[in-house]
């Protein structure tokens, strides 16, 4: 009888026990996750919000239309070759570019300030991003499209003193990070051959609009300084592209647009040195002839976007922004050498990129809901 009174209180204290590791279990299971949610956000947001899903992809818009505006600008300075542009540019109103000036400003500005409210709400997925093979990268991004609507605006003149302190405003930020990212190539070994991938040349770009935004203002020195820091580290970027290290293909299929990079740094270089030695001499040349037949070798090859291309995502903007740089590195050729060939090779750039962006912004007012896809695989919701 005892024995059977033990064994009773036995499988009684058992299965208080088990009940007792439950109920410890289940809360630290929900605090577990629930810490996880919390750790990517300051303040409680919704699950799919629309910072959640936002990243600093999304610049990809402002580079394309702050630089569409740089391009509207030079194309309707009284310097261009008319022949070539007075069926289009001229007959258009003055009041065109400002629209599209102060469309380039709302879009930035709104970009601007969903990133702030990012960093605000989930500084930790905005750390994330910094250590991502392809986030950090497009962190330039929102100070260079700041630096292009500066040189594109109808408003400053580069030698005044606001369009200096803006410039110092939107430069310090690029140099900032090309001491964090460069000096880890740097110092950590084979790390450059890893993460490489065609979104790296994204910081010299931001290194030679910065170079070039100096020249204009007469600074010569300071663009001397990130010109130079710029294609240095733009020389090693590309053959290590060249050479297919590991990481240079860890790209997704949806994020193949961003391989129109590959032209658009030796373009913004070849613009580079033309402000800062007032002259589209050999080397402009030399890099512009470089970019047409990187473009050429692109294009050549549709197959390799047509993965990207089955569903609309931000990533569709990367079209955009090399193509306007490469049609304004044929502009200044085209000044340089004036021809029926370089005038119409110009204006069919200028129309390409006029064209795309339009169809852009045609299919982003469409598909508006399409912009902020579960599934991008460029969204960092989590702390790895």
């Amino acid at each position: 009888m005892e024995t059977g009174e033990k064994q009773i209180q036995l499988q009684i204290l058992t299965a208080t026990a088990t009940t007792t590791t439950s109920a410890t279990t289940a809360p630290a299971l929900l605090t577990t996750d629930h810490l996880e949610l919390g750790a990517e956000h300051t303040l409680p947001l919704p699950k799919f919000s629309t910072v959640t899903g936002f990243h600093a992809g999304y610049f990809r818009i402002s580079l394309s239309l702050c630089g569409l505006a740089l391009l509207w600008k030079t194309l309707s300075a009284p310097s261009t070759d008319p022949l070539a542009l007075r069926p289009i540019i001229h007959v258009l109103p003055s009041v065109a570019f400002v629209l599209l000036w102060s469309l380039a400003l709302a879009s930035l500005v709104v970009l601007s300030l969903l990133y702030v409210a990012r960093c605000l709400f989930r500084f930790r997925s905005v750390r994330a991003e910094f250590d991502h093979h392809v986030g950090m990268n497009y962190l330039f991004a929102p100070w260079i499209s700041w630096l292009l609507l500066l040189q594109s605006t109808p408003f400053l003149h580069p030698k005044t003193k606001c369009y200096h302190l803006l410039w110092w405003v939107f430069s310090l930020p690029i140099l900032v990070l090309d001491v964090k990212i460069y000096g880890r190539w740097i110092t950590q070994g084979k790390f450059l051959s890893m993460v490489a991938n065609p979104t790296s040349q994204i910081s010299m770009i931001g290194n030679l609009v910065g170079a070039r935004a100096a020249a204009e203002m007469g600074q010569r020195e300071s663009a001397v300084c990130m010109f130079s820091v710029g294609i240095a580290h733009y020389l090693v970027l590309f053959v290590t592209l060249y050479q297919r290290f590991l990481g240079n293909d860890s790209l997704p299929a949806m994020l193949r647009p961003v391989f129109f990079l590959f032209f658009a740094a030796p373009s913004m270089a070849s613009l580079a040195w033309h402000s800062i030695s007032s002259n589209f001499d050999t080397p402009c040349k030399m890099l512009f002839f470089l970019s047409l037949f990187l473009f050429a070798s692109l294009v050549s090859r549709p197959a390799l976007f047509k993965r990207s291309m089955r569903k609309f995502s931000v990533s569709w903007w990367a079209y955009s922004f090399p193509l306007t740089i490469l049609a304004l590195a044929a502009t200044e050729y085209a000044q340089e050498v004036k021809g029926l060939t370089s005038n119409v090779l110009m204006l069919v750039l200028s129309m390409l990129s006029v064209i795309v962006t339009l169809v852009l912004m045609a299919f982003t007012a469409i598909r508006s809901n399409d912009l902020l896809p579960h599934d991008d695989p460029f969204a960092i919701n989590r702390t790895p």
